[in-house]
């Protein structure tokens, strides 16, 4: 015992902190002491009488600790205890009481008494307020973790974070400190939230607006979070958010002009035909605002469907198309905003792919500030059955993402949390995450009606003062402001909207604003006339030539996997010798030149570097260090960068991300490729609410192309088809381009056009699998220089006169109907491959039927079943293809067979029918 004597003379303040250190990073303490407090901690457990007197575990001694030092580790336990489980015991419920957790902080349940609260304990030193009594410790940490605000942090392993984030804390106590002209300023912008709020609701009664009635400290929130971040160097801001609160937020935040907004409300036509628009807190909006402190800044709020927290993904993919444009050296410049409901961030698994993107090389944005409006109801859904986490923000947890939470009624608690959420955001760019605990006013909408779902819940709301007027009783109380305070904001705000209204109504139609306009200029929206029109892809032979001869050599002072290095000298030889070349160096050769005419190229998606059926190898590993060496990054004098990401295991979250991507950089070729064509309907509600209906809805233009390997390869049913009827269903006039190519030529054309015009539609790519290797599918690098994109190709090897059966096909089936005729020898059968499915070039079919006069059986021939492919789309866009006989599986609910047996007799049984005119029927 004597080897611990010690403990009796030191000063205690030693000991509390460094069982601190132990109790926060164990492994950060010296092993010996480690050990003593394990022991202790297992003594402490186990004592009858108070007293922890243990065998040491590493020597076997006993020891036995004396009272004060007993005491003080106890009080640094109690400390711990409100560290991790503060939030839980705090006041952030504005209207009702808040669910009980077991145990308390009461001081019992750590060894500690009534008769200790007015002992002096060193532990006060770990909170930085010195020695101090139990009794003021536990108000001191009552401020701090248990008054409006809560905060989850100790989960986070880096102890710097959290020494951080404990040193903020201590600052005032987690007490908002703002002088006289700062609370005047959180009560204007609270006055604005309500103002805005109750002028809608008199003006246009029972209308859909989704106000922000019960989280108005939103706005004031926003306000300071935006002013704040400019004066740290933040350039551009990006922000998500869903339908509740929109309509206050591009008033009040993002400056829309409430003339604009009140047109929308009139239900006014739109200004131009070529656009369907959408309802008015769905619509994206750009500004460029000047911050008190007199900063320029450019502030986003992208458009958003009705799909909760869809946008989340588009947003983060901005500000990382923003990043790598303008800030490359500097990507904090660029702060990405979502604001969640509750009920969305808990119930939508996109938010966790998103959330997983977060530290991603390919994907992280520098760290995002996650605001939840907390309405504690979703649509009429009780929070208790919306989840099944303690918290709607537990997803943070994921990340190891400090999460505040915070009573939306007490407004500079709110705006405090949201510039500490700040500050841990450009001091680690890590994301953080607000709840901001309020309640809904009304119903899911205004003219729903809540109490019959939550009766109680709404009666309270019903006699609940709305923020401004709780904060503005506060203010009158310290005599910061006067009785008519209020009253004159509230008049000379309403003046001015009533001024807004009127002019609203002198004018008959409304305008869409184009979002992010600063970004587009020069390019055009086009019609489908345009989109048919021929473009030069072509390329200098000795540009193409200098491009293949860097991706065709690897560095010789580095070793590389012998597969590898055969792989890349079979790539030379095909360019350099035989002039034959795949797909893999149609796609290298057409972004090795887009690289050098100056455009960037990004593509992700799962398995892209070396692609899902190994042809691709973009990126190449040296075999003793997995050195990533990309060869296109090497090409000389090149003007854009080449980035290619291995992505998570998402589509709905990357396909989200890569638009917005593309949206934000539209000199980029922004390419998402699925690892099977099938498995992009992971994210259909992207291709739905955006790729397809975009340009309509908002006036946005988007150049994603999502490749999509597609082809019946006897793989089963989630292998076989990318299902292409959906994509071709959702085409309509100009919307975008879909293709299903077979020759290398033709897709290193089509990827060039996409960038070589001056507007941008999305382009869905059919992509081949077994074609990759295919010895027929390649062309010349002269096909490459001095070709074009050909929407349809022609049987260049069909003796017209000799043609009674043209067939018409599209994609890998054309290379089995191919073998099939050589192999019959049947001059008879012309093949036409239809590359573009969308635009259809209609014009271009007519012709070939006309050429072949002596065709008496013209065939649409397909892998597909029936009711998938694109037959029933050649119905909706060809007329005449009414009267063609067709050739294809049967109706199926399935793609494919399964069976490798079954599949082989079906697929044998199709082309069989393409040779045979008797057959007309499915099989």
């Amino acid at each position: 015992m004597d080897k611990f004597s010690f403990l009796n003379a030191a000063h205690t303040a030693y000991f509390a902190e460094l069982y601190d250190q132990y109790l926060q990073y164990p492994d950060s303490v010296e092993p010996s002491w480690r050990a003593f407090f394990q022991g202790f901690d297992f003594g402490m457990e186990n004592a009858s009488n108070g007293q922890a007197v243990f065998e040491h575990p590493q020597n076997g001694d006993a020891v036995e600790i004396p009272e004060p030092v007993i005491k003080e580790f106890q009080v640094v336990k109690l400390i711990e205890g409100y560290r991790t489980r503060g939030h839980l015991f705090t006041r952030t419920n504005p209207v009702r009481e808040r669910r009980k957790y077991s145990p308390t902080l009461d001081i019992q349940n750590f060894g500690l008494e009534e008769s200790d609260l007015d002992t002096t304990f060193n532990a006060g030193e770990i909170l930085g307020i010195g020695p101090s009594t139990l009794k003021q410790i536990i108000v001191h940490l009552q401020k701090v973790y248990c008054d409006s605000i809560g905060i989850e942090y100790m989960y986070i392993r880096k102890p710097e974070e959290i020494q951080w984030i404990q040193n903020k804390l201590n600052i005032n106590e987690n007490q908002p400190k703002f002088d006289a002209e700062q609370k005047k300023h959180i009560l204007k912008k609270l006055n604005e939230a309500v103002s805005f709020e109750n002028f809608l609701h008199t003006k246009y009664v029972g209308q859909k607006r989704f106000s922000l009635e019960g989280g108005e400290s939103l706005i004031p929130a926003l306000d300071a979070l935006i002013e704040k971040a400019a004066d740290l160097g933040v350039k551009d801001f990006v922000m998500g958010m869903a339908h509740r609160g929109r309509l206050s937020t591009l008033t009040n935040i993002f400056g829309k002009s409430a003339k604009d907004i009140f047109s929308e409300f009139d239900g006014k036509d739109y200004e131009q035909d070529i656009f369907d628009g959408d309802v008015k807190y769905h619509l994206g909006w750009t500004s460029c605002r000047k911050t008190d402190h007199g900063k320029e800044i450019n502030i986003n709020i992208a458009p958003n469907p009705s799909h909760l927290e869809t946008v989340g993904a588009v947003v983060e993919g901005i500000a990382r198309g923003k990043q790598d444009r303008h800030y490359k050296n500097n990507i904090q410049n660029v702060l990405p905003i979502i604001v969640h409901g509750d009920a969305a961030i808990s119930g939508q698994g996109l938010v966790y792919e998103i959330v997983q993107m977060a530290q991603l090389d390919g994907y992280k944005t520098g760290g995002t500030v996650h605001i939840v409006v907390n309405n504690q109801v979703g649509f009429t859904t009780n929070y208790l059955d919306g989840r099944s986490s303690t918290y709607c923000t537990d997803v943070a947890k994921v990340t190891l993402s400090p999460v505040l939470h915070v009573n939306a009624d007490d407004a500079e608690a709110v705006v405090h949390a949201v510039l500490f959420a700040l500050d841990f955001r450009m001091t680690f760019g890590r994301d953080v995450f607000i709840d901001l605990l309020g309640y809904r006013k009304y119903g899911h909408n205004e003219g729903d009606e809540p109490r019959f779902t939550q009766p109680k819940l709404y009666k309270a709301i019903s006699s609940h003062k709305n923020p401004r007027d709780i904060y503005a009783e506060k203010l009158k109380e310290q005599g910061i402001i006067g009785e008519d305070h209020v009253a004159k904001l509230e008049e000379e705000y309403k003046a001015k909207l009533e001024e807004n209204l009127e002019d609203s109504r002198k004018e008959e139609t409304t305008r869409i604003t184009p979002f992010m306009q600063d970004e587009w200029e020069g390019f055009e929206h086009v019609d489908e006339t345009r989109m048919m029109e021929d473009v030069d892809t072509t390329v200098p032979m000795e540009m193409l030539t200098e491009v293949a001869d860097v991706i065709t050599k690897l560095p010789e002072d580095k070793k590389f996997l012998r597969k590898i290095q055969k792989l890349i000298d079979q790539r030379h030889k095909m360019f350099f010798e035989s002039n034959s070349l795949d797909w893999a160096m149609a796609e290298l050769l057409a972004y090795g030149t887009l690289l050098k005419e100056g455009y960037f190229v990004r593509m992700s998606g799962q398995d892209v570097e070396r692609g899902t059926f190994s042809h691709r190898h973009a990126v190449v590993k040296v075999e003793d260090s997995e050195e990533e060496v990309v060869l296109l990054n090497h090409i000389k004098g090149s003007e854009g960068d080449f980035q290619i990401y291995n992505s998570l295991l998402s589509e709905y979250g990357v396909v989200g991300f890569d638009y917005g991507y593309a949206m934000a950089s539209p000199k980029s070729l922004t390419i998402w490729e699925a690892q099977f064509g099938d498995f992009s309907n992971g994210a259909q509600i992207m291709i739905d609410q955006y790729i397809s209906a975009a340009e309509d809805k908002w006036k946005l233009q988007n150049g994603l192309v999502m490749l999509l390997p597609h082809g019946y390869e006897g793989q089963g049913a989630e292998h076989s088809s990318a299902r292409m009827e959906r994509y071709l269903q959702l085409c309509a006039k100009d919307n975008m381009f879909v293709a299903d190519v077979t020759t290398p030529a033709n897709m290193f054309h089509l990827l060039r056009r996409q960038m070589k015009v001056n507007y941008r539609k999305p382009l869905i790519v059919f992509t081949p699998k077994s074609l990759l290797r295919h010895p027929k599918v390649v062309s010349t690098k002269e096909e490459f220089a001095n070709g074009t994109f050909q929407p349809l190709l022609d049987d260049e090897t069909a003796s017209v006169e000799k043609v009674t059966s043209l067939v018409f096909c599209t994609g890998k089936f054309y290379y089995d109907l191919l073998e099939r005729r050589e192999e019959e020898n049947r001059e008879d059968v012309a093949l036409v491959r239809i590359e573009q499915l969308f635009p259809l070039p209609t014009e271009q079919i007519k012709k070939v039927m006309e050429k072949y006069t002596n065709a008496d059986d013209i065939v649409w021939a397909q892998e597909e079943p029936r009711n998938m492919g694109a037959y029933s789309h050649l119905l909706l866009h060809f007329e005449e293809s009414k009267n063609f006989r067709v050739c294809s599986r049967k109706f199926y609910g399935s793609p494919a067979a399964g069976s490798s047996v079954r599949f082989k007799k079906r697929h044998e049984r199709v082309i069989a029918s393409v040779f045979d005119k008797s057959s007309d029927s499915p099989l």
